[in-house]
């Protein structure tokens, strides 16, 4: 997989790396991804991206069980805020596993629950 954060999303979108038309769009949407995970604890600290640099190995390290549900859940949330689908149910599915998703992050994350 792609280690850069930007370049990695952009994929997942369809656009190519060199395309940068949306870069500043896609940014955005990733530090508001990033800023609902550091609510929802998954981080200690804030994470913002400004450029194509960051990794995802940034954000968490090497902790691949968490790293995985976090590059779904950004690739996911920017997905459904940059390109929404106007087909209603998949609309709805793509809200549905968001909604899913932060909710298992505040069971993982939350240091009362015995793991």
């Amino acid at each position: 997989m792609e280690p850069s954060i930007l370049l990695s999303v952009k994929k997942v979108l369809g656009l190519t790396p060199e395309d940068t038309s949306f870069d500043e769009d896609i940014i955005m949407h990733i530090n508001s991804a990033f800023f609902k995970l550091k609510q929802l604890a998954v981080f200690t600290e804030p994470y913002t991206i400004e450029d194509n640099t960051a990794t995802w190995n940034d954000t968490l390290g090497e902790n691949e069980a968490k790293l995985s549900a976090v590059k779904t859940y950004v690739f996911l949330y920017v997905k459904y805020i940059f390109d929404p689908n106007t087909n209603g149910t998949i609309h709805n599915a793509y809200k549905a596993e968001l909604t899913e998703m932060e909710q298992r992050f505040l069971y993982e994350c939350d240091p009362s629950y015995d793991t």
